[in-house]
């Protein structure tokens, strides 16, 4: 290659590298204008309490009797959070983690029992609340807080349920299992979420010791056609048996998953076919063509 062709190439690589460079600096300016709107979105929500909690039953599948609510909170659709798996994205990654979790459990604890007013069972219902596993070895929380909050709306803390997903990854087993053992010496329970998604599965469960396992809705769509969810939520019943622990299946929307999961002596059930999410506290049903079936099927 002759000094001019060297040059005039040179000349353009250099022009293209700055091209791109200038492209990579202008992605990143939209990408941190970005951040800060949904920064300053989430700071307004919680400053005005712009949240809608919905309450979703879980069902005891055997007797049909409403054990307790899944608190469900959800922003409004807005140009930075066109939808809510966007929005709890966006708070996991931000540094408002913390805040906006405090946020959350305090909003759904007063909404609950304002909205579940003088119902019957409402003494033995859990409430279970989604809580980032990181929140609680937060050194700024403080679970006497929670206590006071409790004591101040009349719940007992063997109502709540701490529900931990999955698709927070959990590094340090041991100091984990310490934090919630100091939280269980107090009356509360632990769920894990989204179990057979794909994550740290069996590490999770052996280490922490749930008193429920939540199983993932795709674990549950159309397991009735399908061997291999059919066999891994066998193996989870199994497990769950010799630990004592609850598997709650979560994601029920046909009829045909949900008397399977009956047949197979899943203990709790959650989804649409139970029971939607509502503002109100109302209790789910198990279809009377299930129920039916299942006492012939134990009377038999």
């Amino acid at each position: 290659m002759d000094s001019q062709n060297h040059n005039q190439l040179f000349s353009v690589l250099r022009k293209s590298s700055f091209y791109s460079y200038l492209i990579y600096l202008n992605n990143r300016r939209k990408k941190d204008i970005l951040y800060y709107k949904r920064l300053r979105e989430l700071q307004k929500i919680v400053k005005n309490n712009a949240l809608d909690t919905f309450f979703q039953p879980v069902l005891n599948l055997h007797s049909g009797e409403t054990i307790g609510y899944e608190a469900l909170n959800r922003p409004a659709v807005t140009n930075e959070f066109p939808n809510t798996e966007i929005f709890y994205d966006f708070v996991g990654q931000s540094n408002q983690v913390f805040l906006f979790e405090c946020f959350c459990r305090n909003i759904s604890l007063k909404r609950y029992m304002e909205r579940l007013k003088d119902q019957l069972h409402k003494k033995n219902s859990l409430l279970f609340i989604n809580i980032h596993p990181h929140v609680l070895l937060d050194s700024n929380y403080h679970s006497g807080e929670t206590l006071q909050l409790l004591s101040d709306l009349g719940i007992e803390p063997k109502q709540v349920v701490f529900e931990l997903t999955e698709k927070s990854a959990v590094t340090d087993f041991p100091l984990f299992e310490k934090v919630l053992s100091n939280y269980r010496a107090q009356g509360f329970r632990i769920a894990i979420d989204d179990v057979g998604s794909g994550y740290n599965s069996l590490k999770t469960l052996i280490y922490l010791k749930p008193e429920f396992i939540k199983l993932d809705k795709s674990l549950i769509q159309n397991i009735d056609q399908r061997i291999e969810q059919q066999q891994l939520v066998e193996l989870i019943l199994d497990y769950a048996k010799l630990s004592s622990t609850k598997i709650i299946a979560e994601g029920i929307e046909r009829h045909e998953d949900l008397a399977f999961l009956m047949e197979q002596g899943v203990h709790y059930g959650q989804g649409y076919a139970l029971g939607k999410p509502h503002q109100e506290v109302k209790p789910g049903r198990i279809p009377p063509c299930l129920m039916k079936k299942e006492k012939l099927s134990i009377i038999i």
